[in-house]
């Protein structure tokens, strides 16, 4: 008993825990896995260095995540990594920002700074300036929107394009 009391006398007293959760985010969690399905498949997995859940519980925000949408029968998958997100639990609809990298199962990249996953029509939206490259081709462009489901892009205005190696 004796040498009981006499190290727990000797150890530091506890430090207090300081509150590093904002007063709106209710839990957050560190290596947060996400997966929406419809009709038995997998639509999409989400992973995510950190998970904020808001007090209604509707919003999470992330940091550090990586979004890989799962092959269809008419394309391959399509990976998304961003330094933030923020992820609808109501609507199933993502918010992508920093550093956006979109990369498709052929080789073909897409960089921008804010996407958006549109759960009710299967896209990635954005109205801000995007760098795609595919072999040769170079094109920035401001805005685009493409289907998951049929990997087709279209570029919105101000588009620039340049085919390398000619």
């Amino acid at each position: 008993m004796a040498a009981i009391f006499l190290k727990s006398k000797n150890s530091a007293s506890p430090r207090p825990v300081s509150r590093q959760i904002p007063q709106n985010i209710d839990v957050a969690l560190q290596k947060a896995h996400f997966t929406e399905m419809r009709d038995k498949d997998i639509v999409w997995q989400l992973d995510a260095e950190r998970a904020e859940y808001d007090k209604s519980g509707e919003m999470i925000y992330l940091s550090g995540v990586k979004m890989e949408f799962a092959k269809t029968p008419s394309a391959g998958k399509i990976m998304v990594t961003a330094l933030k997100g923020q992820y609808s639990s109501k609507q199933k609809n993502v918010r992508l920002v920093g550093n956006v990298q979109v990369e498709t199962e052929t080789g073909a990249r897409f960089s921008t700074e804010s996407i958006n996953y549109v759960a009710s029509s299967s896209k990635l939206i954005t109205s801000e300036l995007v760098i795609f490259q595919h072999q040769r081709l170079e094109l920035k462009a401001r805005g685009m929107d493409m289907s998951i489901k049929k990997q087709v892009a279209h570029f919105k205005e101000t588009v620039d394009a340049t085919v390398k190696g000619l």
